[in-house]
């Protein structure tokens, strides 16, 4: 089931579908990340990714949080640079199912990130919910890179938005890479997941294992660290996406971005498959081309 599915007509819990793990939580400085990656070597080097990756997730007291962490084929220098600029956000952002639009601008306390959140068909802006996120470089320096997205409120009563991305150098030719994920839910957010984890949501997983079938099958997190985790894989994907085009000529790197982050999703079907890969392509070109004809109205990118 996905969130396209019938039986759920309330905005709000439509919402849900697409915000539930749509944020970050706190950050730490280049020693504690380097760290972390030495405590994580063993889990890194052997799991069921078949690849040097890690999610966590947390719920408590009204807060979810979700972390992935993955040693990346890139070198720092490259990376680093890539993702400090709030319009090359938008390029990454825009990969994922549920975002509609991306406008980076500048206001008076600093760069700015105008997202729109839907549902995962194309839909008018009008539908879909805005997000005022502040975006800001927190740290960048030869050996830690921080950068740092909040938005104060979102729909429900939801509150304190963070999307955290930090990255330090292992050697020449590779970077660790850690992205939270974090929010605050109210009494109307928790009443619309509840509703949307019961029903069009009751079937989904995440990735973190919480036991095992009879016949050795491993049982998958679900409920709302599930949703969290499922959207840091897509986020952590478009990043891995967004990276590798770079070397393609510019005119070829949004196909080449949306065919990539399409692929590397579809390598997860159990938690990650939502579309087929036309539909998918199909539904971002025309919201690109949008995103790109309002930029160009606006003069913003």
């Amino acid at each position: 089931m996905s969130c396209n599915g019938p039986g759920v007509g309330m905005r709000g819990v439509g919402l849900v579908c697409a915000l539930l793990g749509f944020t970050a939580a706190q950050a730490q400085d280049g020693a504690a990340l380097a760290a972390r990656h030495a405590g994580l070597r063993p889990v890194l080097n052997s799991n069921a990714f078949q690849r040097p990756l890690y999610i966590e997730s947390h719920e408590g007291a009204g807060d979810l949080q979700g972390h992935v962490y993955a040693r990346v084929a890139q070198p720092f220098g490259v990376a680093a640079l890539a993702l400090q600029g709030a319009a090359q956000w938008c390029d990454i952002l825009i990969l994922h199912l549920n975002v509609k639009r991306c406008s980076a601008g500048v206001a008076a306390t600093g760069d700015t990130l105008s997202i729109n959140i839907g549902r995962k068909f194309d839909q008018p802006l009008a539908d879909a919910y805005r997000f005022e996120f502040r975006h800001e470089v927190v740290q960048s320096q030869p050996g830690y890179l921080r950068v740092v997205l909040g938005a104060a409120a979102g729909p429900l009563g939801t509150s304190r938005y963070r999307i955290v991305l930090e990255m330090v150098p292992l050697d020449p030719g590779n970077s660790f890479l850690h992205l939270s994920y974090a929010y605050s839910q109210g009494t109307a957010a928790r009443w619309a997941a509840q509703v949307y984890l019961s029903t069009l949501g009751r079937a989904k997983v995440g990735f973190s294992v919480v036991g095992r079938r009879a016949d050795d099958q491993p049982v998958y997190i679900g409920g709302a660290r599930g949703v969290i985790e499922r959207n840091a894989m897509r986020f952590f994907l478009a990043i891995e996406a967004y990276l590798g085009a770079l070397s393609s000529p510019p005119a070829r790197q949004s196909e080449r971005r949306l065919n990539d982050w399409f692929t590397a999703v579809e390598r997860y079907p159990v938690q990650l498959h939502e579309l087929e890969r036309d539909d998918y392509l199909r539904m971002k070109r025309i919201e690109i081309r949008r995103q790109q004809a309002l930029a160009a109205v606006s003069g913003t990118p």
